[in-house]
């Protein structure tokens, strides 16, 4: 398929970008695959249309040439395809925002969403720029947020799955770098992070829910109305995603594959 029929279109200041023209059914050139690769560097959330075509073995042979498939530690893989997790309503956790597992001590790098059923009306995901939220902060905070660390833990589906605290718990910094292009981001979420590490949940909690609003601004952020056949991969190192909660009883469901990351620094 050349490249030509494929347009990239900018969504946001802050970052979100929709790709026409691409078929992944079947497999993708280098050609095409180089452009969405790139397109995803560029604007950390991107959206290819049109892919309702794609079985779930098309998307984890997609999903593979991005890098090694992660399988979720206590959330079970849909029959016959490990590595991709049917998505369905929002939930308390869903509608926080966060970034994907980040309680492993290699969170995801990344993750594709293909929407399978999506409601007429509601259930829009919505992605923030972590590094704009990081860039937006004062000189001395930034300068006192390098020297610090965070606790993630698994939430309360790790401990119904018999997995104890220690094996869904980490410490990573609170700011991150990005292993690819070099640019630090916020790296701390209202969904794994308990603590500040060697501060008690009480002391830290001020300065992460000032963390958490900075993600949370309208100008960092990116909304997706989603239209089924819609691939979604984000960068998990560097946005944060919540989804809004208004799908009002109606069935929603998408297919989730996340590809491995390398360990936060």
């Amino acid at each position: 398929m050349s490249t030509a029929t494929i347009r990239v279109e900018r969504q946001s200041a802050a970052l979100g970008a929709v790709i026409t023209g691409a078929r992944l059914a079947g497999g993708a050139d280098d050609a095409t695959l180089g452009l969405i690769q790139q397109a995803f560097l560029d604007y950390h959330v991107i959206c290819i249309t049109g892919q309702q075509d794609m079985s779930p073995a098309d998307q984890l042979e997609f999903a593979a040439r991005w890098g090694e498939i992660s399988v979720h530690p206590y959330v079970p893989s849909i029959e016959g395809y490990p590595g991709i997790m049917k998505i369905y309503d929002p939930t308390p956790l869903t509608q926080k925002w966060h970034a994907d597992t980040t309680h492993a001590e290699r969170p995801p790098a990344l993750t594709m969403l293909l929407a399978r059923i999506i409601p007429e009306v509601g259930g829009d995901t919505m992605w923030s720029n972590v590094h704009a939220a990081y860039e937006g902060l004062s000189e001395g905070l930034r300068a006192t947020l390098h020297g610090l660390r965070a606790v993630h833990q698994g939430t309360e589906l790790a401990a119904r799955a018999g997995l104890e605290k220690g094996q869904v718990t980490q410490t990573h910094p609170v700011v991150r770098t990005h292993p690819v292009t070099g640019r630090k981001a916020l790296f701390v979420n209202g969904d794994y992070v308990s603590r500040i590490d060697g501060w008690t949940a009480q002391e830290s909690a001020p300065l992460l829910d000032y963390l958490y609003a900075q993600v949370a601004r309208a100008e960092y952020v990116y909304r997706h109305k989603w239209t089924v056949g819609d691939l979604v991969i984000w960068d998990n190192r560097s946005t944060q995603h919540a989804v809004v909660g208004d799908v009002g009883g109606a069935e929603r469901m998408l297919h989730r594959v996340t590809i491995k990351g390398d360990r936060p620094a």
